[in-house]
Order: C-alpha cells, then sequence, then structure tokens
C-alpha cells in the first residue's frame, strides 16, 4: 500500500474530513489514504457532545460506502472510487507504523503517529509521492521538517485573497451619474427604477448589491442581465429614517443594511463587519420588529459558532437556553441596548423576552431539525466550515429568513482562516442570488474607543 504503479498518494488527516465529510472524493484519479489513526479519532468523536460529530458520522459512512465488503488486502492496496469518467481515485486504509521500527518523532501523540507511519511508508515505497493533506498548519510544518510533503485543503476555497469578496455596494466618488452616459428612467409601482447598459458599470456587478455616491444617491440592483442592469432608486433620506424596534441607522451602511433585513422578499442576509460595527443590533432590532410589530415570523432562533460550545454546554445546569445564555451574550446585550433609554432597562428585557419567541439553540439542535416562519440569527458564523454553513441553511422552511453575522477577521477555530471559513464561501456561493445580499459594515459605530482599538490594537 499504495499499489506501485500509483505515483501520488493523498493521505487525510482528521481535521480535512471534519471540514468537509466528502473530501476523499475529490482527489480525481489519485490515492487517497485514510490512517488508521484517523479512523479512531472519527470513531472518537462521532458520539461526543463536540459540534463535530455529525460531520465524523457522515465521514465514516462515505468511507464505508467504498470499502464495503472489500478484503484486507484491496483495502490496503486501494478499492476503487466511483467517478464520472474513465479515470478515478483509489481509497485505502493504512495500518500504524509498525512499533518495532524505529521512529523520528516520539509516539505520544496521534499526529506524530501519522507522520511516523507516513515516513516508514515513503521509505517501503519510494517510487510513490507521499502528500499528507492537513489544516493543521502546526502538523503540515511537523511533516516537510521529517521530508514528508504536506499541504492544506482548498476544494471549497473559492477565494485567495478575501478583498475580493464582494462589499455589497460599490461607492463612486462625486456623482455615479457622471459615469453613466445613458439612462432610462420609468415610475413603476411604490418606486422609481433606472436602466443602464451594463457595459456602462466598469465594475463587477451583482444583483442586490447597492450603488452608492457622495451626492446622495443610492440605489439597489433589483435585475440585471447581460445586456441591461435595473437599479431602483432607494432615497437615501428614507433610508436614514427607517426603525426597527425604535432602531435607527447611523450610516448609510447600517441603512442598507437594515434595508435587506427588513425586506419580505430577501431571504438570507450575510452581514459582515468589525467588531462594534452594529450586525447583531441591527439584526436584532429588525428580527424583533418583524416577528413583534409585523408578525411575520413566529420565533427567533438565535445561534452563535463558539469553538467548544457544544461540548461545553453539556456541563452546565439547567436547560438549553440557560446553558446556551453564557455563550449569546451579544444578545442579551444588544436586547439591553435597543432599550437603555427606558425607565426600566431590567423589566423592558424580561418583557421583551416574554412576549418575543426568542430562542437561544445549539447549532447541533438547528442542524437537526427544519423551521417553519422562523428567522434565524447565526451569530460568528466566520467559524463555521462551508459544509457546515450548507447544513444549518437547509434547515430554513418555507417562510423562513437566516440572517448570518461574522467578522473574518475574528475566526477562532484553528483549522479556519478567512479564505477557507464558510462565512467567505456564502459569501461567493450567494452572491448572484435573487432573494439574497449582504453587506459589509464599515467604521466601529460602537465608540470612539472601540474604533481606535480596533485599528490600532
Amino acid at each position: 500500500m499504495p499499489n506501485r504503479r500509483r505515483t501520488k498518494a493523498y493521505v487525510i488527516d482528521t481535521n480535512v474530513l471534519i471540514h468537509d465529510p466528502s473530501a476523499i472524493f475529490n482527489f480525481e484519479e489519485h490515492q487517497v489514504v485514510i490512517p488508521m489513526t484517523v479512523l479512531e479519532e472519527l470513531d472518537h468523536l462521532k458520539l461526543s457532545k463536540s459540534g463535530v460529530s455529525m460531520e465524523c458520522r457522515q465521514a465514516i459512512r462515505n468511507i464505508d460506502k467504498i470499502l464495503g465488503e472489500a478484503s484486507p488486502e484491496e483495502i490496503s492496496d486501494g478499492v476503487a472510487m466511483p467517478a464520472a469518467g474513465e479515470k478515478h481515485g483509489f481509497l485505502s486504509v493504512l495500518m500504524d507504523k509498525p512499533v518495532q521500527q524505529s521512529t523520528v518523532l516520539p509516539n505520544d501523540l496521534n499526529d506524530n503517529k501519522i507522520i511516523n507511519s507516513l515516513i516508514f511508508l515513503q521509505q517501503q515505497r519510494p517510487k510513490t509521492q507521499i502528500v499528507l493533506v492537513t489544516k493543521d498548519i502546526n502538523m503540515r510544518l511537523k511533516a516537510r521538517g521529517c521530508g514528508i510533503a504536506a499541504e492544506d485543503y482548498h476544494n471549497d476555497q473559492l477565494v485567495s485573497d478575501i478583498e475580493s469578496l464582494t462589499k455589497g455596494f460599490h461607492e463612486f466618488k462625486n456623482s455615479f451619474w457622471d459615469t453613466i452616459n445613458k439612462v432610462e428612467t420609468a415610475h413603476e409601482p411604490g418606486r422609481t427604477v433606472h436602466k443602464i447598459a451594463r457595459e456602462e458599470l466598469s465594475k463587477d456587478v451583482f444583483i442586490n448589491q447597492y450603488i452608492i455616491d457622495e451626492q446622495g444617491f443610492v440605489a439597489r440592483i433589483c435585475d440585471m442581465d447581460d445586456k441591461i442592469v435595473t437599479l431602483w432608486d432607494r432615497s437615501r433620506d428614507h433610508l436614514m429614517q427607517q426603525q426597527a424596534w425604535g432602531l435607527t441607522p447611523r450610516d448609510i451602511y447600517q441603512a442598507v443594511a437594515l434595508d435587506l433585513l427588513l425586506d419580505p422578499d430577501i431571504h438570507l442576509v450575510n452581514l459582515t463587519g468589525a467588531a462594534g460595527s452594529g450586525k447583531t443590533i441591527l439584526a436584532l432590532a429588525a428580527a424583533i420588529d418583524m416577528t413583534v410589530s409585523q408578525n411575520r415570523y413566529t420565533r427567533i432562533i438565535a445561534t452563535r459558532s463558539v469553538r467548544g460550545l457544544d461540548e461545553d454546554i453539556g456541563f452546565l445546569p439547567g436547560t438549553e437556553a440557560e446553558k446556551m445564555e453564557p455563550w449569546l451574550g451579544a444578545i442579551t446585550d444588544n436586547l439591553e441596548a435597543l432599550h437603555m433609554e427606558d425607565e426600566s432597562t431590567h423589566g423592558s428585557i424580561d418583557y421583551i423576552l416574554q412576549k418575543v419567541p426568542l430562542h437561544f439553540k445549539s447549532l447541533n439542535y438547528i442542524r437537526g431539525r427544519s423551521f417553519q416562519k422562523s428567522l434565524i440569527i447565526i451569530d460568528e458564523s466566520q467559524n463555521l466550515t462551508p459544509h457546515q454553513m450548507k447544513t444549518i441553511i437547509t434547515r430554513a422552511g418555507a417562510g423562513s429568513k437566516v440572517v448570518c453575522l461574522g467578522n473574518l477577521a475574528q475566526i477562532d477555530t484553528p483549522y479556519l482562516n478567512a479564505t477557507s471559513s464558510g462565512l467567505t464561501y456564502l459569501n461567493e456561493r450567494f452572491k448572484g442570488f435573487s432573494l439574497g445580499g449582504g453587506i459589509e459594515l464599515q467604521g466601529v459605530p460602537r465608540s470612539a474607543l472601540a474604533e481606535y482599538a480596533e485599528t490600532h490594537l
């Protein structure tokens, strides 16, 4: 193992299968190798209270589907995987390095066991290029230090630089109309639209993006094809005077974000930005307003992706809501901010929690359910993998809306970065979705101190 006829073998680490349980299918015609240590780690995690148990079980099912009734010899050499064309890959299992052989690294850590097995395998099969695929940077460094090629898993990484992500708007200096030669304006029921030639816009544009200029013009792209872009004229004064549960936007970026949040035809909103830019308070105010005042949704479900959350809450006393409350302090803090001018802030919050069907749920709870006419707020969504993001959003049933909040500069998960985050994946995959939109909020309105800290610390 691997077969001498195959010149390259990709060895998959546990964190890759947690990140993408279908990763084994993404290596084309090459050999894919699963170390026995990885299978043991998956087995240990599949029944744990951690937030990755579902991914572990799915990965195990995928491996079992391929290996099936194969003999030990076939499993060692490689079992053919299904493929659309003539070329197909092979999946095999690598036993741990024999204990009687000398080791390069101490065998006290699972990472070291895997690397030692790869060193031994490379010695046994010198004509086969062994490549370790792991999202653990330190493990890649150790493998390379031992002479084993190592790389990150990039299959679901859609961008190489987050600077290329859409911000949800395009800003123009002076007047936007100075850059346009011809426009057709029409007054439709309840709105004014402008039709301009697609070639007149020098920037890449997508539906539900905003056009903002320094002269006060604001418009949302409401329709487009290869030739024509239709702009929905949105009055700047109207946007700045919007209210959601008493909250008014502080700048035009918050205003267009609130415009998306309050639009019943927008089913997915993606808000990013620095800490203190207003993501959570905007989402919460809009959610309460649409649930209580407009009766558009029957409940609000708030959750937050925190490393270790689903494991840690199992050790806290109380109900699920009580266990989740310490992790969802941002939600309750913003409830206080919405009612800080009230005579009794505490009383107002209690009233809201009694009147508003606001539920704090763990991610595992959401991923196992289907929600109808619900508004789902996912805070700290930058810590989700693309697979987790897909799993959660597909829980939204008829009449539901999903609001994803996150800051790509504050990723807490050790095997994710800004380009591989599920929030980045969402931004790219949904940038042309007619029922979705996103805004990167600017500035730090929380306080002058917070703004200075964001830029200087």
